[in-house]
């Protein structure tokens, strides 16, 4: 499909107006006779993404009011207005100019998202209803957010079938050309030989055309250093620690948060940010065949720590340990990692909330108001100190999967910073998935975090 985008202002657009219960009467005083008789006789109350469209005096469209709901039911949703895409009749609209600046921008936003349809595989009718850019609001940067949350979203509904390895560089390639990145790729025995060895480990019981692979790209020749990690595992069939059938069914999504990375790379690319940036993709194909990694298997890592597999289902921490260790090498002002990585932030957080862990409290609190203004909900989660001793085996430096199961998504967060270290590190537990439809995230994969990251980057690097 099309890149959602604004439509071209146009002074014979339709009125939309955004309507709150509270306000409703003076909503209504304001509206043509024809109009306001008609949201009376509908009995309009201005629920939560509640649509009417208006007659004129002709029996034309005139415009249409969106209903915000209440207070709660506010805060239990977000982009209500923008989902009035998909429910308006076909027309170009124009937010109230006295519509409350936030607002208006979540409404946009929301707009270019709730247009968005997975088409590639069957056909998918997109909304015929089209905004103008409000005023005041940085169409340019929605755009730039909007199309990298459709990068992110392509990629995780794509299947395994056609989103390997090789897929998920050659995507990295297409964007690094648009953008002018560089990006480099070490594959397959190569990676033995540039020692990481725990990306071979994990990807080389894999088909020879879906071979392990870490993709490195860079952009931007000035500023502070931000380097991505994103763990791109292509399918998890849980290796010999075999997933069940329930459990292997959405792991097409294994690749979320490479996917998720990309995105913001995209965002950060296209706006032009003024830093120097690094992505760092190991895409593997977790499988199982006569050279598969094996439960009790001692594997070394790039940073020279012995990591003990206690469940092979536990491979994504496994290939973001050799990334993060490459990239703490170069001490980038700030290195985040993103990744579908454990199934306790699930339980913890649920679908909806990116859990994420950083020692400094002044990096949460950036990224905690980037996530209210971007309406992209997070949540911090601790680096526990005490918890360390899960993850010390004993016959190993590491363990990668400690027996118990309990605070599950902290031991990984743990083993994980112990690669980043002494880098400047956040690390985010995405789900990358909405389970049901809402407006504007349809059901399917789902950028989870990048835009919080997005805005709290001038806090977070210093950019002006």
């Amino acid at each position: 499909m099309p890149m959602p985008d604004f439509a071209a202002p146009d002074p014979s657009a339709l009125p939309l107006r955004l309507v709150t219960p509270e306000g409703l009467d003076g909503a209504l005083a304001d509206l043509p006779e024809t109009a306001r008789g008609w949201a009376v006789a509908q009995g309009f109350n201005a629920g939560a993404g509640a649509v009417l469209p208006l007659p004129d005096a002709t029996g034309g469209l005139w415009g249409a009011l969106v209903g915000l709901g209440d207070d709660k039911a506010r805060a239990r949703g977000r982009f209500v207005a923008g989902g009035a895409a998909s429910k308006l009749p076909e027309g170009t609209y124009a937010l109230d100019a006295a519509t409350d600046p936030d607002l208006a921008r979540e409404t946009a936003l929301g707009w270019l998202l709730e247009s968005y349809r997975f088409d590639r595989y069957a056909k998918q009718a997109a909304p015929k209803a089209r905004l103008v850019s409000p005023k005041g609001v940085d169409a340019e940067r929605l755009r730039a957010i909007a199309a990298g949350e459709v990068l992110t979203r392509d990629l995780i509904n794509t299947p395994a079938s056609d989103m390997g390895p090789a897929e998920l560089q050659a995507a990295a390639a297409a964007l690094a050309e648009r953008f002018g990145a560089r990006m480099a790729v070490t594959t397959g025995e190569e990676l033995l030989a540039r020692n990481l060895p725990l990306i071979h480990a994990v990807g080389r019981a894999a088909a020879a055309d879906r071979a392990p692979r870490l993709i490195d790209m860079r952009w931007g020749e000035s500023g502070p250093t931000l380097t991505l990690v994103g763990k791109g595992v292509c399918f998890d069939t849980g290796g010999l620690n075999l997933k069940p059938g329930s459990s292997m069914g959405l792991m097409k999504k294994d690749m979320g948060g490479a996917a998720t990375v990309l995105g913001l790379a995209q965002m950060i690319m296209a706006l032009g940010l003024k830093l120097r940036l690094r992505v760092l993709i190991p895409a593997v194909e977790n499988s199982v065949s006569a050279d598969a990694f094996r439960p009790g298997d001692i594997l070394a890592s790039r940073k020279g720590l012995s990591v003990e597999v206690n469940n092979t289902d536990a491979e994504g921490r496994l290939v973001l340990a050799d990334a993060l260790a490459m990239g703490a090498e170069e001490s980038p002002d700030l290195m985040i990692s993103m990744a579908t990585l454990t199934g306790a932030a699930r339980v913890a957080v649920g679908p909806d909330l990116a859990p994420f862990y950083t020692d400094a409290d002044a990096d949460a609190a950036a990224i905690s108001r980037g996530a209210a203004k971007a309406a992209d909900p997070v949540w911090r989660m601790p680096f526990h100190a005490p918890y360390e001793a899960m993850i010390e085996p004993g016959i190993a430096d590491l363990d990668n999967a400690p027996s118990g199961g309990m605070a599950g998504s902290i031991t990984a967060a743990l083993f994980l910073r112990r690669f980043a270290e002494p880098t400047r590190y956040a690390h985010f537990d995405i789900y990358g998935w909405n389970p049901k439809p809402a407006p504007a995230r349809p059901k399917g994969g789902v950028g989870m975090g990048a835009r919080a990251l997005l805005e709290a980057m001038p806090d977070l690097l210093g950019l002006e």
